[in-house]
């Protein structure tokens, strides 16, 4: 029989039963099993960690336990750069974008409103957010850790809180992106680009009161919907600025 100590730490402890929180403890591990096996086993999904050491020695999902080893697992570490140490991942991912499941559409909203490229449909099945984060490179935003836990899934993100604007700032926090946002820059609806269009071009397409109350419009090629800065661009203004750095 194989017998492993485990410890977790930081947010990782979430997962885990309360008796395993926090402390060293060992568990029996199936014949040939790897350390991404076994943490999932414990209820960890894979997406969650950055860095496994095995014996002390960094190590990927792949490697084989045996009985005695000890693991410890670590998610994101905030302010330190190990990227020299980490095994679990080949790659790393160039372009910050995201693919949401059913339960986070006012996420994905707000995610676009601040020009991260999100794709969202709540007819989503688990099988189409993982085809899809596996084919174009994306980021799984979910709230189901089983859909973590799948195979072809690289980089996702367990998200904690249920407020969609709170869900917004814990993975502005999690993943920095605050210095690489451009908000108002994509479609809230459909994701595409917007580009900016002469107030006598959208004549027809708004209200009169709008036409005389604003000067700069965009517009969505796709969906043809036309944006001003009306009273909902100030109430996502206000929450912008509360998340991101001034200037």
């Amino acid at each position: 029989m194989t017998i492993a100590t485990f410890r977790f730490y930081e947010e990782l402890n979430g997962f885990l039963a309360p008796e395993r929180r926090r402390r060293e403890f060992q568990c029996s591990c199936a014949r040939a099993a790897t350390t991404k096996h076994m943490i999932e086993a414990l209820g960890v999904p894979h997406t969650e960690v950055e860095l496994v050491l095995l014996n002390g020695e960094s190590v990927g999902f792949d490697r084989l336990l045996k009985n005695g080893d000890r693991v410890a697992v670590y998610p994101k570490f905030e302010a330190l750069d190990i990227s020299p140490l980490l095994q679990v991942r080949e790659h790393p991912m160039r372009v910050t974008r995201f693919v949401a499941d059913a339960h986070l559409g006012g996420l994905a909203h707000l995610l676009r409103m601040t020009g991260f490229d999100t794709l969202y449909d709540n007819n989503f099945e688990d099988s189409e957010i993982e085809n899809i984060a596996a084919r174009e490179g994306r980021i799984v935003l979910t709230r189901d850790r089983e859909l973590l836990k799948r195979r072809t899934i690289t980089h996702g993100c367990y998200v904690h809180a249920i407020k969609s604007t709170q869900q917004l700032g814990e993975i502005f926090d999690r993943l920095d992106l605050a210095r690489s946002a451009r908000p108002f820059t994509l479609c809230l609806h459909c994701n595409a680009p917007l580009r900016a269009i002469d107030k006598s071009q959208v004549q027809l397409r708004v209200p009169p009161a709008v036409r005389e109350r604003f000067e700069h419009f965009s517009t969505c090629d796709v969906c043809l919907r036309v944006f001003w800065e009306g009273s909902h661009w100030r109430c996502m203004r206000t929450l912008l600025d509360g998340i991101m750095p001034a200037g």
